[in-house]
């Protein structure tokens, strides 16, 4: 069986907390989307919290394991990357999505590192509008939002 090329790529950098990166999983298999877990994980796969939220989609998922952010880059020939941080200025919706991009995610408590995000553009460095005095969206929440724009303006290829 021929496998169909994921339209996005969506990557969680060591991300901590098991029921968000399940539900990742299972939005990635839905969206059509590869998964790029890069390590250190904050949990262990196997957690049940884990199991639950991605249930059976586990098998739906094109799911890759990264020792680190360069292992990725290398992986994927130094796709377009980016980096969803609240320290952007640049609004999601802003960016015209294309096939082969790379969404870029940091861990729930701390977000992306400076160093990685010094890498990138600003151009490359989004951010999802929020009230002010608001931290943050929950990881899945803004991968979601994010991932489906993306998705939305490649007409929603391979969906039915």
């Amino acid at each position: 069986m021929n496998t169909p090329t994921p339209p996005l790529h969506i990557a969680l950098y060591q991300p901590e907390i098991p029921p968000n990166t399940g539900n990742i999983i299972r939005l990635s298999a839905n969206l059509g989307a590869s998964l790029h877990l890069i390590h250190p994980l904050g949990f262990d796969l196997s957690d049940r919290h884990l199991r639950r939220a991605g249930l059976d989609y586990h098998e739906l998922t094109h799911l890759h394991h990264h020792s680190s952010f360069s292992d990725l880059q290398h992986a994927l020939s130094n796709p377009r990357i980016f980096a969803c941080t609240t320290r952007a200025s640049r609004c999601y919706s802003e960016v015209h999505y294309q096939p082969g991009d790379l969404l870029l995610f940091g861990p729930e408590t701390r977000g992306l590192p400076e160093e990685l995000l010094a890498e990138l553009p600003p151009a490359q460095r989004l951010r999802i509008p929020m009230r002010p005095g608001n931290r943050s969206l929950n990881l899945s929440n803004a991968v979601a939002v994010i991932a489906y724009e993306a998705w939305r303006q490649m007409g929603f290829c391979g969906g039915g």
